[in-house]
């Protein structure tokens, strides 16, 4: 599915001069660029060929402060990349919008590249989700990977918590996300991962999922770095269950959140006391970024259930405490 694209839009710098299908149908835009080993040893040519009709998805989102309220302004989409139309259902924020990304397709194939691009202009709020979990399915050849850009302006507040990502068995996935926040600005970012079908008794048998975080200010200053692989179809077993990984938890979460309006002490201490209130059977750690840019936590437990109910405490928690209102 094809919609409108901003005006003027003739590509970015560093892709080569648009052809059949345009810019964003060239591999040096829908690529990584840089895919770790353990998910690069997988390539090969699977029966639809990566850029084959339907394996490339493309999504760009722009929102802007418009009539006093988070409008969006920037929308492209190419299947099975898709969006529903942002949403002002929060009485007591009318003018944050809730956007909710979605896919025509099932799941993730093989040799699938998606790309998605969320721009956050000066002074807008919004937050952005996923319709269900992502799944990502068995695959026989090659690799699927999924590249975020997140752009937060001046004094922007945004929350990109989307729902759990699930590696089906026989799966190989890479998830690259790069962040630039202004430090005017605030970014709740959020991830949980499966370790598979757990109702099916299915637990780490994908050969492998990756991914990488990288936050940097708008000069290019790196303020956060976080790199995740697990790798359990290489034969190390031990190397995602064992203690230091996921001490053999079926279920990994992480929040992060960078912002300038509270001291990163009073965030940490809020995210402790709403997860630990939260009731579930859950371990947790909240650590400070450096140069008091924020804090994040890692969480693992078994309880599908009750790490959403922790998440959604520590995600509420923290809106309240920055916006002065509660979340919906």
């Amino acid at each position: 599915m094809w919609a409108r694209s901003p005006p003027g839009d003739g590509g970015p710098p560093g892709v080569p001069a648009p052809s059949a299908g345009g810019y964003r149908l060239q591999p040096a835009f829908y690529e990584p660029a840089r895919v770790p080993a353990e998910v690069l040893r997988h390539a090969g040519v699977p029966t639809l060929p990566v850029g084959s009709p339907g394996k490339v998805g493309v999504l760009q989102l722009g929102f802007a402060r418009n009539r006093g309220r988070t409008e969006l302004v920037q929308h492209y989409q190419k299947s099975p990349l898709q969006i529903m139309h942002p949403l002002y259902y929060n009485p007591l924020r009318p003018d944050m919008a809730y956007t909710y990304l979605m896919s025509a397709g099932g799941g993730i194939l093989h040799g699938d590249r998606l790309r998605t691009d969320l721009s956050f202009g000066a002074g807008t709020s919004a937050y952005v989700t996923t319709q269900t979990q992502t799944r990502i399915y068995r695959m026989e050849h090659d690799y699927a990977s999924a590249v975020m850009n997140i752009a937060v302006g001046e004094d922007a507040y945004a929350e990109y918590l989307p729902e759990p990502v699930v590696p089906f068995a026989d799966s190989r996935f890479y998830q690259q996300t790069s962040v630039v926040i202004d430090e005017s600005a605030t970014l709740l970012l959020g991830e949980t991962l499966y370790a598979g079908r757990l109702a099916r008794g299915e637990r780490h048998a994908y050969d492998v999922f990756a991914s990488d975080l990288e936050v940097r200010r708008p000069g290019g200053r790196l303020i956060a770095l976080d790199r995740l692989r697990l790798s359990p179809g290489a034969g190390e077993p031990d190397g995602v269950t064992g203690l230091g990984v996921l001490a053999g938890y079926d279920v990994l979460a992480m929040l992060y959140v960078f912002t300038p309006l509270a001291p990163p002490a009073l965030l940490a201490d809020t995210l402790h006391q709403a997860v630990s209130g939260s009731g579930g059977d859950v371990i947790f750690g909240v650590s400070t970024l450096p140069g008091d840019a924020g804090v994040w936590m890692r969480l693992v437990g078994n309880d599908t259930v009750a790490v959403a109910a922790a998440n959604t405490a520590a995600a509420a928690a923290v809106h309240e405490l920055l916006t002065g209102q509660r979340a919906p």
